[in-house]
């Protein structure tokens, strides 16, 4: 397990993979191109899924109300408007300036009430640096010129995926199973896999039947599904490591 960066630091890492996204369009010659890790988008479609979910984001998160999403007309035009680019700067814009008007402990609504992990800012925040992370990567990804997700991002993101990713799915579809990831950089994961749903915390009795190694910054991409299994070392029963990417496909 890993302590999750303190707050002006979350804030910090969605601005910048937010600009390394818009740094990655940017160079490219052709917006219309297909996004490898997103079938079917191209790289604008990419630009205003980011956007788009920033200014939601910045609607809850500035409503203050953890009983439900913030209204239609709170959220706004999620449209790209005027120059892609400027536009998604003033998404990441209107996103950090409501996280910091709101402070870590203001409650908001989000879709993963059910993996136990707090309604907060500080939550959406989390998951904002992931959000922009995995898609910067897209985008660099789409030009030839992937990077692998900064330190800071990928060691919070396995836990953070696991946690609200996993632990949003509701019971794990097949055999209990115990699962162990190791990153390159020391970090490690015990996720366990039952009827009760993926819960992951410090090490319990027994071994894991699976373990996983790899870079933070692969072992994320991974669980997001954008590098295949065989990037990752695999240890112990291959079958359960399939069904977790699998069965974290559906999220």
């Amino acid at each position: 397990m890993t302590s999750t960066p303190p707050f002006p630091d979350l804030l910090t890492l969605i601005e910048g993979r937010s600009a390394a996204l818009r740094d990655a369009v940017a160079a490219a010659p052709d917006l219309s191109v297909t996004v490898p890790g997103c079938p079917g988008w191209s790289l604008t479609d990419l630009v205003a899924h980011l956007g788009g979910v920033q200014r939601f984001w910045a609607a809850a998160v500035a409503a203050a109300d953890d009983s439900g999403p913030p209204a239609r007309e709170r959220v706004g035009d999620q449209e790209p408007q005027g120059d892609l680019l400027g536009w998604s700067a003033a998404s990441t814009g209107l996103l950090l300036a409501a996280l910091r008007d709101a402070g870590p402990e203001s409650p908001c609504w989000t879709w993963w009430a059910g993996s136990g992990v707090p309604l907060t800012a500080e939550a959406v925040a989390r998951h904002q640096v992931q959000e922009a992370a995995v898609h910067a990567y897209d985008a660099q990804e789409t030009i030839g010129g992937a990077e692998p997700l900064p330190a800071a991002v990928a060691v919070d993101g396995v836990g953070e995926f696991l946690s609200v990713g996993l632990g949003s799915l509701g019971a794990w579809p097949h055999r209990p199973a115990r699962v162990a990831l190791q990153a390159i950089e020391g970090p490690s994961w015990t996720l366990d896999l039952s009827p009760s749903g993926a819960k992951e915390g410090p090490a319990a009795s027994g071994e894991p039947v699976t373990r996983i190694h790899a870079t933070a910054s692969d072992l994320v991409l991974a669980l997001y599904r954008r590098i295949p299994l065989v990037d990752v070392r695999v240890d112990g029963d291959r079958t359960v490591a399939e069904q977790l990417l699998g069965w974290s496909g559906n999220d």
